[in-house]
């Protein structure tokens, strides 16, 4: 997840620059009328000029300024100097290296990972991270030169005297990063994506600015799909179930739950999840990122005081400022920076107004889809329980995938359910289906079903999709008289074990929890990552490469997600691929000694 700020309740993007005195007003300065009121400073200002009229020509010259962007060729030269400076840095260390205690130190400080996390994580080498500062640099240079020289058209069709829509870093760094390399992503597919996929074979004419397909289909295992326990399928009780609901109930219902949109199967499926969760009810909606974003807003307002994790999804984000709650980050996963923030904004209030919060609340992920690592939920627990705040738990990647019963990371832990207050969850995952849900107390569900922007603007969920995820669940729990779902959730646990072992004794850097079936490997540099995917294509196996802005610059990667659907041979034929991609790229960065004993499935 991409790490986000602290926002405030109210963000101005503009100042007062007062020009005759040389004295600036922005939001958050203290003024005579209070701190960041720019609407009475200009008021005060405007009644001023009114009574002064030599003074005219001064006000004139004050206006509202809005900041502008840092150029193309101030960020090449930002870049190439942290570049020299890491690179000053390693050649310092090299002949004055930093002592054990030292660096231990420093890692406990910045990381701080628990004893449910690996602690073993390895850092970006110093070198390599020079050369992805300066690669971006090199990148960002071209790319300034040759649009000096050859301006990128902005004008569009019947829009003459319009300004632009697509300006800015972004369009810059498409048009000169991203569109060399976007074979690596978006790729069709043309088959179910289960343990192997489809892929469609695409060229591109025009060096990358439009992709044509061959009609050639590449048929490749598929290690990036979140089909965690393999129901993504086109055969099976799954897809007959949901064949047979379609023929008798339609496809949609084209409606929202709170008029016409509510069939006997969601109210089915909701009896389904809360008892599959242990609580007291649970509400469904029809899109997964949806659940967080049009939720959220249903709890906190203005005046709520939100800790959040800084690799928590982009609709937990969005979610939050929508909300308009003030949000503080924490470090990842580390409860002590958690509880240090909490206690500092509940001692001083609300940062403007010095008023104690409405409400506090701690929002995390069960599993962080980018990292693989699992969160400290009893931490957690604790902390609330001893600052009174509630918990809200994203589970979209742990729920099906964890526990020994399937139940996410509150039965991993073994926690009691009414520990976390509000249990979130999608259905897109481990159920091969689509929608999420929110489960936790009747109050808090009925409250939800009144006041959810899902409930009254968005279609409720397709009956088809209902039906997949009522049969999927069911075989989970073992209420289809087979013991299927324990067998897949002990295969996945089994794999994913397998499977980070095997990586971390070849050299590679693995982050993540040993139990999480998110896997990323650190490749770091953008060639990398590029050159991994293709190659790996052409091999027979199908990744995900990651790269800058979805991470942190120098945290590209490869991510693997594992499928109780995958066979030993599989994970066997994607380990000699990755093993033989990785000696070609020269990407097993890790110093740890590896053990030589073969490794068990």
């Amino acid at each position: 997840m991409v790490a986000h700020t602290e926002i405030p309740a109210h963000v101005t993007h503009e100042k007062l620059v007062k020009t005759s005195k040389n004295v600036q007003f922005e939001s958050g300065d203290t003024g005579a009328n209070g701190p960041g009121d720019l609407h009475a400073q200009d008021k005060s200002l405007h009644n001023k000029s009114t009574s002064r009229p030599e003074e005219g020509s001064a006000m004139n010259k004050r206006a509202f300024h809005k900041e502008e962007e840092c150029s193309l060729f101030v960020a090449f030269f930002t870049f190439l100097s942290y570049g020299v400076l890491l690179m000053l840095g390693y050649i310092r260390e090299f002949f004055v290296p930093v002592t054990t205690k030292e660096k231990n130190r420093e890692r406990m400080k910045k990381n701080a990972f628990l004893t449910t996390q690996i602690k073993d994580i390895e850092e970006c080498p110093t070198f390599t991270n020079f050369t992805i500062y300066l690669s971006y640099g090199v990148l960002f240079f071209v790319g300034y030169v040759k649009e000096f020289f050859y301006p990128p058209s902005t004008k569009e069709t019947n829009r003459e005297g319009y300004v632009p829509l697509y300006i800015g870093f972004e369009s810059f760094y498409t048009r000169n990063v991203y569109r060399r390399i976007q074979d690596c992503w978006n790729r069709a597919i043309a088959s179910v994506p289960g343990a192997e996929i489809d892929l469609l074979e695409r060229y591109t004419p025009d060096y990358g600015w439009t992709m044509k397909v061959t009609g050639k289909k590449l048929k490749c295992i598929n290690a990036g799909s979140y089909n965690y326990l393999g129901f993504a399928e086109n055969n099976g009780p799954c897809h007959d179930t949901s064949c047979e609901t379609t023929k008798a109930v339609g496809i949609t219902t084209s409606s929202p739950r709170l008029e016409l949109g509510t069939l006997e199967i969601h109210k089915k499926l909701e009896t389904l999840v809360t008892e599959f969760l242990g609580v007291e009810d649970a509400i469904t909606f029809g899109m997964g990122f949806a659940t967080n974003v049009l939720n959220l807003p249903s709890l906190l307002g203005p005046g709520c005081l939100v800790l959040s994790d800084e690799f928590n999804h982009a609709s937990l984000i969005l979610g939050l400022r929508l909300s308009g709650a003030t949000v503080k980050v924490f470090q990842h996963n580390n409860a002590n920076d958690l509880e240090r923030k909490l206690r500092e904004a509940l001692i001083h209030g609300h940062p403007r107004t010095r008023r104690p919060w409405k409400k506090a609340m701690i929002v995390v992920e069960g599993i962080y889809s980018m990292e693989g690592s699992i969160c400290d939920l009893p931490g957690f627990i604790r902390i609330k329980k001893k600052y009174k705040t509630y918990l809200y738990v994203d589970e979209a990647h742990s729920i099906g995938a964890l526990g020994p019963r399937g139940g996410g990371v509150v039965d991993y832990y073994g926690v009691d359910p009414k520990d976390v207050d509000i249990h979130m969850g999608t259905f897109t995952k481990s159920f091969g289906a689509a929608g999420g849900y929110i489960a936790g107390s009747k109050d808090l569900i009925n409250h939800l079903r009144v006041y959810s922007h899902a409930q009254s603007y968005a279609a409720s969920m397709p009956p088809p999709v209902a039906q997949q995820i009522i049969t999927s669940m069911s075989i989970i729990m073992g209420k289809d008289g087979t013991g299927e779902g324990r067998r897949r959730i002990q295969q996945l646990a089994r794999n994913v074990k397998y499977f980070r072992q095997r990586l971390r004794q070849m050299g590679f850097i693995v982050y993540g929890h040993d139990d999480s079936p998110v896997v990323p490997l650190l490749l770091y540099l953008i060639p990398k990552i590029t050159m991994f995917v293709r190659e790996l294509t052409k091999r027979g196996v199908a990744g995900v490469g990651v790269g800058f802005p979805a991470t942190k610059i120098t945290g590209g990667r490869m991510r693997f997600c594992l499928s109780a659907a995958h066979t030993k041979e599989m994970l066997d034929k994607i380990l000699q691929e990755v093993d033989f991609v990785g000696d070609m790229c020269s990407c097993k960065y890790s110093k740890i000694p590896k053990s030589l004993e073969p490794i068990e499935w």
